[in-house]
């Protein structure tokens, strides 16, 4: 039997608290909780192990003398009120890992004489929605109409994803925290986030939410890198949080996706949001929500379609054979440029493989396997 431990009761409560669980119902996952709790019984360096694992917390926070402060590194709004306070543990340790690959990847870029990127915060102290939009079509080399050429709405979403990681941005889709299929990321809490920097932005999509929304999603986060503003959100029934730079971002990629002008002549020859979708070559959701914004539709339509679309969505999704490829996967967790920077980085003796290891939170056969098969 392992040596007893003395540990701050207060840290323990903090831990699971800060994991999102319920005391009592934590006691069902360890039972012996209860007892060091309350004094009866001292847990071993192994059971603490095992406990620090349960709450997602480093062991070493538990021999703390109290509990640190850990805030949100960026703003994260909330649909229907402004920004919010509380922490998820499984959007905050995303947070981190994404901000510790750009924080290396800026480095990168730096020793090797890349260039800031110009449109990185260039509207930075603008409102003017359709000079923003232009911008960023221009700069991905997008016509008004670049989805038409398309046949169908993903593959014009495929198309945009490369067009954004050939600018510069790197685009990560994930729905867990990095590689752990136990710790899902609720869309409810994060629909996605951007970590905005002149050299390296992210963009962060929550690979679990549907990918009629994804779209959207993508769209308001490339708004955000060109005004300059990290930030998180829920973005719950594609709707924007009460705070400006949310709602000139919201605007942006409304018009970008669903430019007014051809939308109003297209709405009046169809009256049909799923005809209108098909024209632009996005999903029907986003049709939805422009024709609400437009004045189309009344909110009372939009929602009771927004909620029978994404359930329909979802249940498409649930039917479909769960597993897939993990390589293609690992490729859209790291997003392609950042997959090929590392790559590059390991191939110059820039970058040591344990390094690497750490940042793709791959390793051995794996990383190799990896880096020959899915960048050729």
């Amino acid at each position: 039997m392992g040596t007893e431990i003395s540990i701050n009761n207060e840290m323990l409560v903090w831990a699971i608290d800060r994991a999102g669980f319920n005391l009592p119902d934590f006691f069902d996952k360890m039972p012996k909780l209860e007892k060091w709790l309350s004094g009866e019984k001292k847990p071993t360096a192994k059971q603490l192990e095992s406990f620090s694992k349960k709450v997602h917390l480093p062991f070493g926070y538990l021999f703390l003398p109290e509990p640190p402060i850990e805030n949100l590194p960026i703003p994260f709004f909330r649909t229907n009120s402004g920004e919010s306070e509380k922490m998820d543990v499984n959007v905050y340790d995303t947070i981190i890992i994404l901000q510790q690959r750009q924080d290396w990847l800026k480095n990168y870029l730096n020793e090797n004489h890349f260039d800031d990127l110009e449109f990185v915060g260039s509207y930075k102290d603008s409102t003017d929605v359709k000079d923003i939009v232009n911008n960023i079509r221009n700069k991905l080399n997008l016509p008004e109409n670049w989805a038409s050429s398309f046949r169908t709405w993903e593959e014009a979403l495929n198309h945009l994803i490369e067009q954004i990681e050939e600018s510069g941005i790197i685009t990560a889709f994930n729905g867990v925290v990095d590689n752990n299929t136990h710790r899902k990321i609720s869309v409810d809490k994060c629909r996605g986030f951007v970590l905005v920097d002149k050299k390296a932005p992210f963009m962060f999509v929550n690979n679990g939410d549907s990918k009629s929304a994804q779209m959207f999603t993508i769209v308001h986060e490339l708004a955000h890198v060109w005004t300059g503003e990290s930030a998180g959100f829920d973005f719950r029934q594609l709707q924007p949080a009460n705070n400006p730079n949310e709602i000139l971002c919201d605007k942006v990629a409304a018009e970008f996706l669903v430019p007014e002008k051809t939308f109003n002549k297209v709405w009046k020859k169809t009256q049909s949001i799923e005809k209108t979708a098909l024209y632009f070559k996005v999903s029907p959701i986003v049709i939805g929500r422009r024709a609400l914004d437009i004045g189309k539709i009344s909110r009372t339509d939009f929602f009771e379609f927004y909620k029978d679309y994404i359930s329909r969505d979802f249940s498409k999704k649930k039917s479909q054979k769960p597993g897939g490829n993990f390589y293609a996967t690992t490729r859209k967790r790291l997003g392609v440029s950042f997959a090929n920077h590392i790559n590059n980085a390991v191939k110059s003796n820039q970058l040591l493989y344990r390094d690497a290891y750490k940042l793709t939170s791959m390793k051995g056969d794996t990383f190799n396997k990896f880096f020959s098969e899915q960048l050729r």
